[in-house]
């Protein structure tokens, strides 16, 4: 344990910056990763990276050490549904860890990718070479991958600036009061589980926009749209709707024969980093999707 009191030099500075400061050794990212785990705090509470800090504040850290975890090629199964020398449009199938993490070192999509691909972007590191956006385990569907820095650049840009478009189906539990509408909520970590997100006036602003598709008896199929990309998003926003992800063992119940929510990325849209030519993707539900559809009764 580090314990320490600001002083006068460090006052009305950023609460990551001043850690940065004090331990140069780590990186940004790792820094602020600790203080989302609840590893540095001020004061004896959980704070958030952007904290001003005040002279006298008493500081306490508990550092760890980044434990690096370098990618392996491996043989994974998923399907590549575009390519070409900037990028690659993938479908991630459920069940399917996107990159390697303390849990999850091996079987992932990236591992799968360096097996089949011989270069991707190196602004993500080692862990995530590629990376551009995420998908949870079990939500299936389009995602896009750089092969270089220029390509990520571009595409990160244009996720942060809402120009790139993605949508999504997912059955509901029950059915909606309303038939189409938008969702607007703050989101951040958990305080009580550090695995689930949660609405709180304090967290990074989240909006989704909604549309039922088709109604079953028990359970609405929806179409939604982001405008911001927060973790766990869109189950989140389900469960504020008062209708859970059919399947969502986290945020709703888990079902029967299902290995996870019923929530699909089936359309993706943005513009190409080379040639600037819009390009708009789509892909069919995947199989254990359908196959839960066809029990299911219309209304």
């Amino acid at each position: 344990m580090i314990e320490f009191e600001v002083c006068e030099s460090q006052a009305k500075k950023r609460f990551d910056i001043i850690l940065s400061e004090k331990f140069p050794e780590y990186t940004r990212a790792h820094i602020k990763n600790m203080i989302e785990k609840g590893n540095c705090k001020v004061d004896g509470k959980i704070v958030k990276a952007g904290f001003q800090m005040k002279v006298g504040q008493k500081v306490t850290c508990e550092l760890y050490e980044v434990v690096p975890l370098d990618a392996k090629a491996e043989d994974v199964d998923f399907e590549i549904v575009y390519e070409d020398e900037d990028l690659i449009v993938v479908n991630k199938p459920q069940g399917l860890v996107v990159h390697p993490c303390s849990s999850t070192k091996n079987g992932t999509l990236v591992n799968g990718l360096l097996a089949r691909i011989k270069d991707l972007s190196g602004i993500n590191g080692v862990l995530r070479p590629g990376i551009v956006h995420r998908l949870d385990k079990n939500t299936s569907g389009l995602m896009v991958v750089a092969k270089n820095d220029k390509a990520h650049i571009s595409l990160a840009k244009q996720i942060k600036d809402k120009t790139c478009k993605r949508k999504y189906l997912a059955l509901l539990e029950g059915h909606l009061k309303e038939s189409e509408g938008k969702i607007e909520s703050y989101l951040e970590r958990s305080k009580s589980d550090r695995k689930k997100m949660a609405v709180s006036d304090k967290g990074k602003l989240a909006i989704t926009n909604f549309k039922v598709v088709k109604s079953f008896t028990t359970c609405d199929l929806v179409e939604f749209s982001l405008q911001t990309g927060r973790t766990h998003q869109i189950r989140v926003h389900a469960k504020m709707l008062g209708h859970a992800v059919v399947g969502d063992d986290v945020y709703g119940k888990a079902v029967k024969g299902l290995d996870g929510q019923l929530l699909h990325s089936y359309s993706l849209t943005f513009v190409h980093p080379s040639t600037q030519e819009e390009m708009n993707f789509e892909i069919d539900l995947p199989y254990h999707f359908k196959e839960y559809m066809k029990k299911l009764k219309e209304i």
